[in-house]
C-alpha cells in the first residue's frame, strides 16, 4: 500500500512539473523524466534483482517464457508497478519450482536411476500375478485329487505347450502312460478316452504354469529397463523369477517321484509322487504367491500413503507406538503358523491320510489313536533302537500326519481367535487403527470357514469339491494374515521416503513464503 502511494506521489510531482510547461521550453530541457536520478537508480535495483533471480535457475530449466516476462515486465515497470511485480513474481515461483524439481533428479540420479517408490502400475499387476498363481494352486489340487498329476510322463518345457493334434500323436502319449506303474496298478482297464480326461487336466495345470512364467518374467523386465520400480523391488522381482523357475523344476522332480518302479516294490504300495516333493512343490507355490501379492499391496499402500507425505508421517508414526508391537509379533506368528497348517495338509493329501478316521474330533474310540499306531516300528528305516522312530512316523505315517494336522488346525483357530480378543482390548484403548481391526475380523471369519471346510472335507470322505475348497480357502487364510500384516507392520523405507518428501515439501512452502515477501520489496 506505501509502495502504490509512493508511486502516486511520484507520478504528481512529474505531472504538476511537467503539465504547465511550454513546449519549447519542454524541447529545451537537457534532461527527460526517464533520465532524473531517482528513476535511473530505481531502475538498476529492478536489474539488479531481476538478474540475481535469473542465475537462480539451474541450467535448462529456464522458463520458455521467461524473455516475454522481462520484456513484460521493463514495459510496465515503465508504467504501472503492478505489471512488473507480477511477472517478477511469476519467474521467483517457477524458479523455486525448477530447483525442487531439479533436488528431486538429482536424488534419483545417485540411486541409479530407480525412483524412490515403484509404479502404481507395477502393484496391479503383482496382484494380477499373483491370481494367476491363486488359480494354480486350485488346479493343482484338482489334478491331484483326480489322480491326473502322473498321466504326462515328460517334461517338455517349450514343445509341451501344445496338446496331442493327431490320432497317432494321442496313441503316442498313451502308449507313455501304460508303461507307467500307475496305469499297470490302479488303471490298467483304462481307456483313451478317460485318458484324455486326466491329460487335459494335467496338461491345463502345466500351461498355467506356462503362462504364468511368461506373464511375469517379460513385464519383469520391461519394468525394471524403464526404471518403473525402485532398486529393492527389482531384486525382488529377480527373486520371484528364479521362484517361478525352480517352481517348474520342483514340479517335475515331483512328478517323477511317481513314475519310478522301485517305490512300489512293498506289498500294497500305491503309486503316488512323494508326500516329501509334494509338501515342497505346494510350499514354494506359497512362498511365490506371498512375495506377489505383498509386494504388490505394499506398493499400493506407497501410492496411497504419499500422496499426502504429512498425512502419511503421521500414520506410519501411529503404527510405531510401543503396544502394537505385540500384535505385529503376533501377526507374524500367526502367518507362520497358517503356513505350516497347509504344509501338513500337503502331507495329509500325499499319503491320502484323509481317506482313514472320517470323524471328528474323535479318531476311533478317543481324541487319538493308540500310542503303538502312531509310532509304528514298520515307518522306520533304522535298526532298533530305531533313532528315526518319531520324525518318520510323524511325515510317513497316515494316522499320525492326519493327527498332527488336526492339532495345528485347531490351534490356529484358537490363535486367531486370541488375536481377536487382544485386538479387541487394543481397540478399547484407541490404539488400533480401523483398517487393522477389520484386517483381524476378516481372519476370524475365514478361519472359521477353513475349519467348517476341513470338517466337511473329512467326515463326507474327500469330495472333490470340499476338498479343492479346502485348499484354496487355505491360500485365502495366508492372504489375510499378510493383509493384516501390511496394516501393522512399518516399512523402514516407506517411513524415510516420507519424511523426506515432507521436508521436501515444507522447503518448497519456505520458498514459495519466501517470493510472498518479496512482493513487498519496494525495489520491485
Amino acid at each position: 500500500m506505501a509502495s502504490n502511494f509512493v508511486s502516486v506521489a511520484m507520478r504528481t510531482r512529474l505531472l504538476s512539473s511537467t503539465a504547465f510547461v511550454c513546449r519549447q521550453c519542454q524541447r529545451r530541457q537537457p534532461t527527460s523524466r526517464l533520465q532524473t536520478p531517482s528513476f535511473t537508480a530505481k531502475y538498476s535495483t529492478f536489474k539488479a534483482s531481476w538478474a540475481k533471480l535469473e542465475s537462480s535457475f539451474p541450467s535448462g530449466t529456464k522458463p520458455r517464457s521467461r524473455t516475454a516476462l522481462l520484456s513484460k515486465a521493463k514495459s510496465g515497470f515503465l508504467g504501472i508497478n503492478g505489471v512488473a511485480r507480477s511477472a517478477y513474481r511469476q519467474l521467483a515461483t517457477a524458479a523455486v519450482e525448477a530447483n525442487a524439481s531439479v533436488k528431486s533428479t538429482a536424488s534419483a540420479v545417485k540411486k541409479k536411476g530407480f525412483p524412490d517408490i515403484s509404479d502404481r502400475i507395477v502393484g496391479f499387476w503383482l496382484l494380477g500375478s499373483a491370481g494367476l498363481v491363486f488359480a494354480i494352486v486350485v488346479v493343482g489340487g484338482l489334478t491331484r485329487l483326480t489322480e491326473s498329476g502322473l498321466s504326462i510322463t515328460e517334461w517338455k518345457p517349450v514343445t509341451g505347450a501344445l496338446p496331442p493334434l493327431s490320432d497317432a500323436d494321442w496313441e503316442s502319449e498313451f502308449s507313455k502312460y501304460r508303461d507307467s506303474p500307475e496305469f499297470r496298478l490302479l488303471n490298467p482297464t483304462m481307456g483313451l478316452s478317460e485318458y484324455k480326461f486326466i491329460y487335459y487336466m494335467e496338461w491345463t495345470h502345466r500351461l498355467l504354469g506356462r503362462v504364468i512364467g511368461v506373464s511375469f518374467v517379460l513385464p519383469a523386465i520391461y519394468f525394471v529397463a524403464r526404471r518403473r520400480v525402485t532398486s529393492s523391488m527389482a531384486l525382488k522381482l529377480a527373486a520371484i523369477a528364479v521362484g517361478i523357475g525352480f517352481q517348474g523344476f520342483i514340479g517335475w522332480w515331483m512328478v517323477k517321484s511317481g513314475l519310478q518302479d522301485d517305490l512300489f516294490q512293498k506289498p500294497g504300495a500305491h503309486p503316488r509322487v512323494s508326500q516329501y516333493r509334494l509338501t515342497a512343490h505346494l510350499g514354494a507355490a506359497f512362498a511365490v504367491y506371498s512375495a506377489m501379492f505383498y509386494s504388490g499391496i505394499g506398493i499400493l499402500r506407497e501410492n496411497r500413503l504419499l500422496k499426502d507425505p504429512k498425512k502419511a508421517v503421521e500414520e506410519l508414526k501411529k503404527r510405531r507406538i510401543g503396544a502394537l508391537v505385540p500384535l505385529r509379533i503376533a501377526v507374524g506368528l500367526v502367518s507362520l503358523l497358517v503356513f505350516t497348517t497347509a504344509m501338513s495338509g500337503a502331507l495329509v493329501a500325499g499319503l491320502d491320510a484323509g481317506l482313514i478316521y472320517n470323524q471328528f474330533p474323535y479318531m476311533g474310540e478317543g481324541f487319538a489313536p493308540s500310542k503303538d499306531e502312531l509310532l509304528d516300528p514298520f515307518y522306520s528305516r533304522e535298526p532298533p533302537p530305531h533313532n528315526d522312530l518319531v520324525w518318520r512316523n510323524m511325515l510317513e505315517n497316515p494316522s499320525t500326519v492326519q493327527l498332527d494336522h488336526r492339532i495345528l488346525a485347531t490351534t490356529s483357530f484358537i490363535v486367531i481367535l486370541a488375536l481377536w480378543a487382544y485386538g479387541r482390548r487394543l481397540n478399547r484403548k484407541k490404539v488400533l487403527t480401523p483398517d487393522a481391526r477389520k484386517g483381524i475380523l476378516g481372519l476370524v471369519h475365514l478361519v472359521s470357514l477353513q475349519v467348517a471346510l476341513g470338517i466337511s472335507t473329512l467326515i463326507y470322505l474327500v469330495p472333490h469339491t470340499l476338498a479343492s475348497l479346502h485348499q484354496a480357502n487355505s491360500l485365502a487364510l495366508l492372504t489375510g494374515c499378510l493383509i493384516l500384516g501390511s496394516r501393522v507392520w512399518v516399512p523402514r523405507t516407506l517411513m524415510k521416503v516420507a519424511e523426506k518428501r515432507l521436508v521436501a515439501m515444507r522447503r518448497s512452502n519456505g520458498g514459495r513464503k519466501k517470493v510472498e515477501k518479496e512482493k513487498q520489496d519496494p525495489a520491485v
